[in-house]
């Protein structure tokens, strides 16, 4: 995630077999222009509002322009081969697309991919943990961000490439060696197999897609290494680009760094990798994915394997009441334990140290009967007694940000099976149980629910 663009001390033509490093606010530029990959495999994105007439203009030039997108593809893939160490097994087929083409293909697969309930989860996962305000809407916010930003995109299912028909070719060479990078991988190892992922891992799902961008983040960066006049015209683009949109601006925090995880984080942990074995090891790690964001952000526990703890959750419709249903039972992973630890702690060592040490952990979220009631339980693992002790420390602070009113309904308590904390607040009654190395939440408990009764079961189970 810390990379920095050394330009001072070493000329990018200088570099050799060593990636150069690259600045965060380039990578995080980077991730603006090819983020939102979930959809269809890759998507190359733009900031830069087209100027007036532009995109007339290049309609206008039409065969021509189409023409130069189709050679320039074949160049920037054979170079992009040459610099990844992987073949061209087909050709690459590539066009342009208008604005409302390109708007067309991302809302649809918006549709295929995500029915009206998985949207809605999701909405509910933001506002139950406080990562999104309770009158946030998900869908059209999501549908706006894509309409405002979405230029360009690699489709894996039709192995094709297109750029917007209005985007300069000489300033997005560096972002077509990503794209056509992804078109590599899809060639060797087939990344349709990552567009049905199995429910409920969202976290491994991430780490993955980290392995997907960081690799082929890395492969622009050696591709600006060997070609420094294109990147100084990629660099000048960005300064004059406006990169930086009103929708992206307006998100969330936790949408906007989970967005630029895969190429930040990513791209820090492919670089790693790299070091290590080379491209051959990169390549290896498609049959030997990363498990969690916890390996991507501590590339040793990739190398040991250290496997996250599958833990379970009870359905706890039961005790809650019949006007309760699950809507979401997931994995949050080290990366969402971050997030959720600072958006109300505001201090990142304090949440990465506390979030570090994760070994695993399942969430269910509970919707009542009216949208504003919802339910959260989290079973977390750590790695030790003291890690669990830490989180379960920076948790309670957290709680006690994010619900200023809050009112302790008993004081810390110590038991002999571990240490409890209870509050009453403003969306229902939050308790957490400390035993050893595990940490049970619970938020937005009902006033009438047997509280010890979903402790018991939880941790029966669990």
């Amino acid at each position: 995630m810390k990379l920095r663009l050394q330009l001072g001390c070493k000329r990018l033509a200088d570099y050799k077999s060593e990636p150069p490093m690259m600045s965060k606010q380039i990578v995080r530029v980077l991730a603006l222009l090819t983020v939102l990959s979930l959809l269809t495999g890759s998507v190359l994105i733009s900031g830069r509002a087209a100027p007036a007439g532009s995109q007339e203009s290049a309609i206008a030039t039409g065969t021509a322009r189409r023409a130069a997108i189709v050679a320039t593809t074949a160049a920037v893939l054979e170079e992009t081969s040459r610099l990844r160490q992987l073949s061209i097994l087909r050709p690459v087929k590539s066009g342009a697309q208008s604005r409302s083409e390109i708007e067309g293909m991302i809302v649809k697969n918006l549709d295929d991919e995500s029915t009206p309930a998985e949207m809605h989860a999701t909405e509910v996962v933001l506002k139950s943990f406080g990562l999104a305000p309770m009158d946030f809407k998900y869908r059209p916010f999501l549908i706006k961000l894509l309409t405002e930003q979405v230029a360009g995109y690699y489709d894996p299912k039709a192995q094709q490439f297109y750029l917007a028909d209005w985007i300069e070719l000489e300033g997005q060479k560096p972002v077509m060696a990503h794209e056509l990078t992804h078109a590599l991988q899809d060639q060797h190892f087939n990344l349709r197999r990552f567009e049905k992922w199995p429910k409920g891992d969202s976290d491994a799902e991430l780490a993955a897609h980290a392995l997907i961008e960081g690799d082929a983040t890395l492969a622009m960066t050696l591709y600006m290494a060997k070609n420094p006049l294109v990147a100084l015209a990629f660099i000048r683009s960005l300064g004059s680009a406006g990169t930086s949109s009103e929708q992206f601006k307006q998100a969330p925090r936790a949408i906007r760094e989970s967005l630029l995880f895969p190429y930040e984080e990513g791209s820090a942990w492919a670089t790693q990798v790299y070091r290590r074995g080379g491209w051959n090891l990169v390549s290896k790690a498609f049959s030997k994915l990363p498990q969690s964001s916890e390996q991507i952000l501590h590339v040793e526990k990739y190398f040991s394997y250290e496997a996250p703890l599958v833990l379970t959750l009870p359905d706890l419709k039961g005790i809650l009441g019949p006007n309760w249903k699950r809507i979401d039972s997931d994995v949050n992973g080290e990366w969402g334990y971050y997030l959720i630890l600072d958006e109300f702690l505001n201090d990142p060592i304090e949440s990465k140290r506390a979030s570090a040490g994760w070994a695993g952990d399942r969430f269910a979220i509970y919707e009542g009967s009216r949208q504003s009631e919802i339910f959260v339980a989290q079973l977390t693992a750590w790695d030790s007694d003291n890690d669990a002790k830490e989180f379960f420390d920076a948790y309670s602070k957290r709680t006690l940000n994010r619900y200023p009113s809050a009112k302790a309904t008993d004081q810390t308590s110590t038991t002999e099976q571990g240490e409890r904390r209870e509050w009453q607040t403003s969306e229902g009654g939050a308790v957490m149980e400390l035993r050893g190395s595990r940490v049970l939440i619970l938020e937005g408990l009902p006033q009438k629910t047997d509280m010890n009764g979903v402790l018991r079961t939880i941790w029966k189970q669990g």
